[in-house]
C-alpha cells in the first residue's frame, strides 16, 4: 500500500505505517519474542529487573563468543588485522556486559531475598553460553558440561568448544609460526585442559615488549588481549562486588560457595604470561 497519509490522516512525509503482516523491524529483531520471555515467579516488582538484566547479559555472552570466535579464525589464517577487529569490538562489547551490573550492584540482601527463591537451584555458573566465554579464553573444564547434559544441542556445543583450541592458543600458534620460541609441550598441550602459565612463553611475550617495533602487529595485539584480559578481570570483579552486598558469604545459588568461589576467580588472570612478562621488560 503507498504512503499518502500521516499519522493524523493527512499527506506528508512520514514513514510506511501499514504492512501486510508484522513489521520488517520485527521479523529482523524478533521484538516481540524477546520482550515475552520475562515469566516472573515471585510478586516481588524487582524481579523483573533481575531477569532482564541476567536475560541482556546472555545476548552480550552471545555476542562475544561471535567475536572471539571470530578472531580465533582469522589468527588461524593468519589475517591478523580481521582479528584484531574482532578483538577491538569485544571491548566495547565487554564495557557494556560489565555495565549490566549496575541495576543490581546495590541490591540490598532484603530485596534480593525478596525473590530469591523464585531461583531455585539457578545459577549464572550454569549458564552455557557464559561458559563457552571462559573456554575461548583457555579456562578450560570438562565437569562444566555435566548440568547440560540433559540439553543435546547445547552439550554438543560446548563439547565441541572443549576440544577446540582457544583464542589464546590460535594466539600461541601464530606466534610460533612467525618463528618465536613457543615450547611444542604448549603448541600440542590438551586442549581439553585448563591453560597453564608457562615461563618460555613468559619469555616470548618479554622479547616481544623489549623491542617492540620488531614485530609490531605482535606487541598491537598482545596488548589488545591484555585489554580483554583486563575487562574479564573487572566482570569477575563486579560480580564479586554484586554478590557480597546481595547475599554477604552465605552459600549461593545452585549450591555453589557463593562469595568464596568468586573471590578465587577473582584472583586470577586470563593469558597470564601477558602479564607477568611486564615485570621483565
Amino acid at each position: 500500500m503507498s504512503n499518502t497519509l500521516d499519522a493524523s490522516g493527512v499527506g506528508g512525509d512520514t514513514p510506511n505505517l501499514d504492512f501486510d503482516g508484522t513489521t520488517p523491524y520485527e521479523d529482523y529483531v524478533q521484538a516481540d519474542v524477546l520482550t515475552h520471555l520475562q515469566h516472573l515467579r515471585s510478586d516481588d516488582p524487582g524481579e523483573m529487573v533481575f531477569l532482564v538484566t541476567t536475560q541482556v547479559m546472555e545476548l552480550w555472552f552471545t555476542v562475544i563468543v561471535h567475536e572471539w570466535e571470530t578472531a580465533a579464525k582469522a589468527l588461524r589464517e593468519d589475517r591478523i588485522p580481521v582479528a584484531m577487529d574482532a578483538l577491538k569490538r569485544s571491548l566495547r562489547e565487554l564495557e557494556a556486559l560489565n555495565a549490566s551490573w549496575r541495576p543490581l550492584a546495590q541490591l540490598t540482601p532484603a530485596q534480593f531475598n525478596a525473590y530469591r527463591g523464585a531461583l531455585g537451584e539457578g545459577s549464572g555458573f550454569q549458564s552455557a553460553m557464559y561458559r563457552r566465554m571462559e573456554f575461548l579464553l583457555g579456562e578450560k573444564s570438562s565437569s562444566m558440561l555435566v548440568p547440560h547434559r540433559g540439553a543435546p544441542r547445547v552439550h554438543a556445543e560446548l563439547e565441541k568448544a572443549l576440544q577446540e583450541p582457544s583464542l589464546y592458543d590460535e594466539v600461541l600458534r601464530l606466534l610460533a609460526r612467525r618463528g618465536l620460541p613457543v615450547p611444542e609441550s604448549v603448541l600440542h598441550r590438551d586442549l581439553s585442559t585448563r591453560y597453564e602459565a608457562s615461563a618460555e612463553v613468559e619469555a616470548v611475550w618479554t622479547g616481544l615488549y623489549a623491542a617492540p617495533d620488531e614485530n609490531l602487529d605482535l606487541h598491537r595485539l598482545g596488548e589488545v588481549l591484555t585489554d580483554v584480559a583486563e575487562l574479564v578481570w573487572r566482570w569477575r570483579n563486579d560480580h564479586l562486588v554484586a554478590t557480597r552486598r546481595a547475599m554477604g558469604a552465605k552459600t549461593g545459588t545452585g549450591g555453589s560457595a557463593g562469595v568464596a568461589w568468586l573471590e578465587k576467580r577473582a584472583t586470577k588472570n586470563v593469558f597470564p604470561e601477558l602479564w607477568t612478562a611486564r615485570s621483565h621488560v
